[in-house]
């Protein structure tokens, strides 16, 4: 029983990621960038580009 103040769990995050056998495991960066600093992802009739910065941060337009 929760207490007053208590917040409450959100829902989706009672089981973490290795307890949860619906949530997808996650991709790493060096996967879909292929050693290279940008790709371009085809989704939905629309490009958008993945790109890496030189600082290690990830950006994605469109």
């Amino acid at each position: 029983m929760k207490t007053a103040g208590e917040r409450p769990e959100p829902a989706g995050e009672r089981n973490g990621p290795e307890t949860d056998p619906n949530r997808p495991q996650p991709l790493p960066s060096e996967q879909l960038l292929q050693g290279r600093r940008l790709v371009e992802i085809s989704h939905n009739g629309e490009v958008y580009r993945l790109q890496a910065t030189r600082l290690g941060k990830l950006i994605l337009t469109k």
